[in-house]
């Protein structure tokens, strides 16, 4: 070890050796100071990695962000993945390349400053006072008088312990200062060691991690020249399309006029129209409107829930207005209200008015007997209902062309109800009129019911079940499906009911549900019947379930257009569901189903739809269910704004729905002991 300070030096304590000692404390003091600074400065740049590190992660989060929104493209997600967990790799290095920084500067050099700098400034301190006191000792021995022996002695004494002292401290001082400068070399230098010993393992790593890349991204590469080449290509082809496009004539800018009711997403026709709005500034705001499921919708933007305009247009007509301002308008008006539209010109004010008139005769033509039905109940029975007392109260029709005057005529006729009479002083049925009306019913449900399981049966859905077997009818029906279009006084009602007048509107609605008598039903809601309405002395049975009991698909499509609730249960917790399913109507179960019946609600005996399907051994209504089922689970899937389902679902449910009620005789249903249920 070479020594910066000589021990013969400091023994003599010469000048030289003053010099030496002056110029190491001020080598030291400087050497302090660079390593402080450099600790700071190791400490800044690990906090800047840190950051870096921080930074170069959202960074990476946000690349995995971008690859899951392009799922649908997998070279995009594949590449971002992959390029995202290699940048996650890379920062995991970063991380380990700044704790061994940590480690081998900041931590070592540190330590170096506060133990053996702070080791030689104890003996420093320790050197220059014993200095101070040896200078002291010199200066009193001088002065002593030989005279004075005792003063000489003590003096000499004195001076003799201080220089021992002294030359024991200055060669301690000597010794740190020569250990300290040989330290302080191998100190700083291990710990740069140390820190580029950490560079190159980063480096290394990330060498590695690019190496096992590099194949990947060259291959990527050459797939981006091959679709650089494709999108200069279909570049070119949407260019030439565009300016064929810009040869056409755009005189009359009228939209697609094809409609097609047939077609396989079940939309007839959409486009923009306007439409009038119902307040009293009789406002007009366009918006999207299509005809599907029979129906008339409008939506403002493509996410919005369709508004539905008319619930079923076998119950509307549609026509001209040319009584008012606004050229190409056409009105579609419904039983209960009207909808004002207007076209943007006039081929498209026919286009969309052959369409309606074409859907609602196609809607017809699908539904055969029932469809008759309907069109009976929303003409002639309606307006014997809702114009009762019409002529009472001297009042008559507007004539074509009074607008304002027709539109105040529909108001009072449909919301209002002013002509239909309410049999206001009618009384309500006596306890023992009631009971034989429940005792009477609840027979004809009971014999319904064990003739339905005891006996394989095939359902049409209309209101008529047939035993398989002999082809007789098994289900007891107190009003025949001819009777619905006899006169209101020829008609024969059954002996075992009351006269419908003693009956409270509820109550009226609870019965005609059961006989699928329509007129009766509507009749009874014109008088303010909730649709809703719970017989609490039927196990609170409500009229949708009647109509379930008595096996009639359009009396329940008719409740459900009227706001019936499809979950609303008995106080054996079931609901029209459960009934549809014990009777094997799969009518009425594909029906429900559309309306949203929740198909895992079970009853007191804690069976759902799906359990009482599978133990009456009905293959139809368990493949629905199921279907039902998986359908609602890929909904779930998918998201908020996923899909409406699988496709070959759909397709699959709307052959039942249109099989039960057109060709029954394809639906064989097999039924167990009812005991099960």
């Amino acid at each position: 070890m070479k020594m910066t300070v000589d021990f013969e030096e400091c023994l003599k304590d010469s000048p030289r050796f003053r010099a030496a000692l002056e110029e190491v404390e001020g080598d030291v003091a400087e050497l302090e100071l660079k390593l402080d600074k450099l600790v700071k400065l190791c400490i800044a740049m690990i906090d800047t990695g840190k950051a870096f590190c921080a930074a170069n992660k959202q960074f990476m989060n946000g690349i995995r962000d971008l690859a899951q929104y392009s799922s649908n493209d997998a070279v995009v997600e594949t590449s971002l993945t992959k390029f995202s967990d290699s940048l996650q790799e890379m920062i995991n290095f970063h991380t380990i390349l700044f704790d061994q920084t940590q480690r081998s500067i900041k931590a070592q050099l540190q330590n170096f400053v506060k133990e053996d700098l702070r080791k030689f400034k104890d003996a420093k301190k320790q050197f220059e006072k014993v200095s101070e006191e040896k200078e002291n000792a010199l200066v009193k021995n001088a002065q002593v008088q030989r005279n004075k022996q005792h003063e000489v002695e003590e003096a000499a004494n004195i001076l003799t312990a201080t220089r021992k002292c002294f030359r024991h401290i200055a060669l301690d001082y000597v010794l740190q200062i020569n250990v300290l400068q040989s330290k302080r070399r191998s100190e700083i230098l291990k710990s740069m060691l140390s820190f580029m010993y950490a560079h190159l393992a980063f480096f290394h790593q990330g060498y590695d991690l690019f190496s096992e890349l590099g194949p990947y991204m060259k291959d990527l590469g050459a797939q981006l020249d091959r679709l650089v080449v494709d999108a200069a290509k279909e570049k070119r082809e949407m260019e030439q399309k565009h300016s064929t496009i810009q040869q056409k004539d755009f005189s009359s800018d009228d939209s697609k006029l094809e409609y097609n009711v047939d077609a396989a997403n079940g939309i007839v026709m959409e486009g923009y129209l306007f439409k009038r709005a119902s307040n009293a500034f009789k406002t007009w705001n366009r918006r999207w409107f299509s005809i599907q499921n029979n129906q008339l919708v409008y939506q403002k933007k493509f996410k919005d829930s369709p508004t539905v305009v008319v619930e079923d247009l076998r119950l509307c007509t549609v026509k001209h207005c040319e009584d008012i301002e606004r050229r190409f308008c056409f009105e579609v008006v419904s039983p209960t209200k009207s909808c004002m539209l207007q076209a943007d010109s006039e081929k498209l004010r026919q286009a969309w008015i052959k369409a309606v008139q074409t859907s609602i005769a196609t809607a017809y033509r699908e539904k055969g007997d029932e469809s008759e039905l309907m069109c009976e109940l929303g003409n002639d029975v309606i307006n014997r209902v809702y114009e009762a007392k019409l002529e009472k109260m001297g009042i008559k029709k507007p004539q074509p062309g009074q607008r304002q005057e027709k539109e105040a005529y529909i108001r009072a006729k449909y919301v209002e109800r002013k002509f239909v009479d309410k049999y206001s002083t009618l009384p309500s049925p006596s306890e023992q009129e009631k009971r034989i009306i429940s005792k009477s019913c609840e027979d004809q449900r009971l014999s319904h019911v064990r003739a339905s399981v005891h006996t394989p049966v095939k359902s049409n859905d209309s209101g008529i079940q047939q035993c398989s077997d002999d082809g007789r009818e098994s289900l007891p029906s107190t009003v025949s499906a001819n009777s619905l279009y006899e006169p209101e006084g020829e008609r024969q009602e059954s002996s075992v009911f009351l006269d419908s007048k003693h009956l409270n509107p509820g109550l009226q609605l609870y019965r005609a549900s059961y006989e699928k008598n329509l007129p009766k039903m509507a009749e009874a809601l014109a008088h303010g019947a909730d649709v809703n309405w719970a017989n609490s002395d039927e196990n609170q049975a409500t009229p949708l379930i009647q109509a379930v009991l008595g096996g009639s698909l359009v009396t329940c499509e008719f409740l459900l257009q009227n706001g019936a609730n499809v979950n609303q249960r008995d106080v054996q917790g079931r609901g029209p569901l459960h009934h549809a399913t014990v009777l094997g109507h799969t009518g009425q179960v594909c029906l429900f189903l559309k309306r949203g019946a929740n198909q895992h609600a079970t009853d007191e005996e804690g069976k759902d739809p799906l359990s009482i399907a599978v133990e009456a051994a009905n293959a139809d209504i368990v493949t629905l269910l199921r279907l039902a089922r998986m359908n609602e689970e890929m909904r779930e899937s998918e998201g908020l704004y996923g899909q409406p389902g699988d496709e070959t679902y759909q397709d699959i449910f709307r052959d039942f729905s249109q099989m039960a009620s057109n060709n029954p005789e394809k639906l064989n249903r097999f039924q167990q002991d009812s005991q099960k249920f």
